[in-house]
């Protein structure tokens, strides 16, 4: 994968950048403010790309804003956003735009290797990767669309799964059910939260919103 990062740190940035080389993929670019990060972004247009939220200038939210910004120039930009501390706001900003390809990950799952990679290549295939924590905060606010009174307990455990950015075969693994079992769940939570089976819209990720509250009830 052509890969940019975004990290003002130079022991975290030089760190993945390393480990990103180590497994293989291209990094095509580094940034350390927003500004650099944006300019990255419309410049190379990667195939993902990981981002710290805090940058300068102003060290508040100038990696989220480039993110958000190239992505509303190019629809789906892939983006992996890292940052300190969950920060509820920031992860529904980047949610909530509705396009694919998003995931929000605590700086502290850089260090575990395959999972950071996992979640990185997830991420660039259009799908979403979110740290539990991350997913525990959003849930925490009480706002999960009434749609999710429909489903059963297995398929909002399912869906919370999904909502990490678990693969199929990781759901059965976590829940212990085949993976024929996993595909029956998903089709039935997709059909009771009305989302429809099309070529428009990618239904794994309109279900995490629904699951998070981002999204109509």
């Amino acid at each position: 994968m052509r890969i940019l990062v975004a990290e003002d740190l130079y022991l975290l940035r030089d760190g993945m950048v390393r480990l990103l080389e180590a497994y293989g993929h291209e990094v095509v670019a580094t940034a350390t403010t927003g500004p650099e990060t944006l300019d990255g972004l419309r410049k190379w247009k990667p195939d993902v790309s990981v981002i710290d939220v805090r940058m300068p200038p102003t060290q508040t939210d100038e990696g989220l804003k480039a993110a958000l910004a190239a992505r509303r120039e190019v629809a789906g930009l892939p983006v992996l956003i890292l940052s300190q501390h969950v920060e509820q706001l920031y992860a529904r900003e980047l949610l909530t735009d509705g396009a694919s390809g998003v995931g929000y990950l605590l700086k502290e799952s850089v260090f575990e290797a395959d999972q950071f990679i996992d979640a990185l290549e997830r991420v660039a295939a259009g799908g979403t990767a979110l740290d539990p924590a991350v997913v525990a905060k959003l849930l925490s606010s009480g706002t999960s669309s009434k749609r999710l009174d429909r489903l059963t307990e297995r398929e909002l455990s399912v869906l919370g799964l999904m909502a990490e950015g678990s693969s199929n075969q990781a759901i059965c693994q976590r829940l212990f059910i085949s993976e024929s079992a996993v595909s029956k769940y998903t089709t039935s939570l997709f059909g009771k939260l009305g989302l429809a089976d099309d070529d428009t819209s990618n239904r794994r990720v309109m279900a995490v919103l629904a699951y998070l509250g981002l999204t109509g009830s």
